[in-house]
């Protein structure tokens, strides 16, 4: 009898060590298989995903081929070039700087610009030595696709300072400073001021 008793206690060990064995496998496989999650994405994909919130398609309501006319955008789209607008867009996705953009100008057809400015940018004019008028944009003077710096007239001046004055040089919520490609300035926010969201028709891709 008490050599049975110690042969229960030898199992009893024997299966205590098993289910440890087992318990700790598993564990060590778990663990891994959450590092290998962690790892199964590149740093620098994980760092452009936060950079770059995701666009939401839903809300576009046409997407449709326009062909741009006039030298608004020139040395960055080329008049007659076809691009494909994507109406709605915006009504749920933010506005990004340096987008492409149909603005529905009244009295006119439709413009094509680049967003230069989005709202929460300090914004503010200097007169450069040539006697034009600088934009900088949180504290960076503003340029083109050429790396050329815009340089507005005085009337271009005077139509930003109104902004820069009235907002205490703080892009609003929803405002949006758009503009050319001509440094000297086109029929945009130079002529017209900053414009509202409710007002862009939509965001142009395939250029």
């Amino acid at each position: 009898m008490h050599w049975q008793r110690i042969k229960i206690s030898n199992q009893a060990i024997i299966w205590v060590v098993f289910l440890l064995s087992i318990i700790l496998l598993f564990g060590l496989s778990f663990y891994a298989f959450l590092n290998f999650l962690g790892k199964a994405k590149p740093p620098e994909i994980s760092q452009a995903a936060s950079q770059f919130p995701s666009s939401d398609s839903a809300c576009v309501s046409e997407e449709k081929i326009v062909e741009v006319r006039g030298d608004s955008l020139s040395g960055l789209i080329e008049s007659g070039q076809k691009l494909k607008l994507l109406a709605g867009y915006y009504k749920c996705n933010p506005v990004m700087r340096n987008d492409i953009v149909i603005y529905n100008y009244p009295g006119s057809d439709p413009l094509i610009k680049v967003v230069k400015g989005i709202a929460g940018d300090k914004f503010r004019l200097e007169k450069a030595a040539t006697g034009c008028w600088q934009i900088l944009i949180n504290n960076e003077i503003l340029k083109n696709n050429s790396n050329q710096a815009y340089c507005l007239s005085d009337n271009g001046y005077r139509m930003l300072a109104l902004y820069e004055k009235d907002y205490r040089g703080i892009i609003p919520e929803n405002a949006y400073l758009i503009l050319g490609n001509q440094v000297g300035g086109t029929l945009d926010s130079s002529r017209f001021g900053l414009v509202g969201k409710d007002d862009i028709i939509g965001k142009v891709i395939g250029y």
